[in-house]
């Protein structure tokens, strides 16, 4: 995995400072649900359990090593 200056810079920020990076792994590797964005990013999804079960989504850029940005989504519900 690599990551953008902007991630890197907004992971500091309060609301994303305890997002952890195995987390983050596990969106990268091992996502739930991910989808295709129209600019060529891709979004992908895990459920952590450490976290209150809450979804961490993950922006990756069009090369799919990139990681862009990584939050947690309380809109997403979970796909079947």
């Amino acid at each position: 995995m690599k990551f953008t200056k902007y991630f890197e810079f907004t992971k500091l920020r309060p609301d994303r400072v305890d997002i952890r990076e195995e987390w983050i792994a596990e969106a990268f590797y091992r996502p739930i649900y991910e989808e295709v964005q129209n600019d060529g990013r891709i979004r992908k999804w895990a459920k952590i359990s450490e976290a209150d079960n809450k979804f961490l989504r993950i922006i990756v850029l069009e090369d799919k090593e990139t990681i862009h940005n990584a939050f947690f989504d309380r809109s997403f519900k979970e796909k079947l």
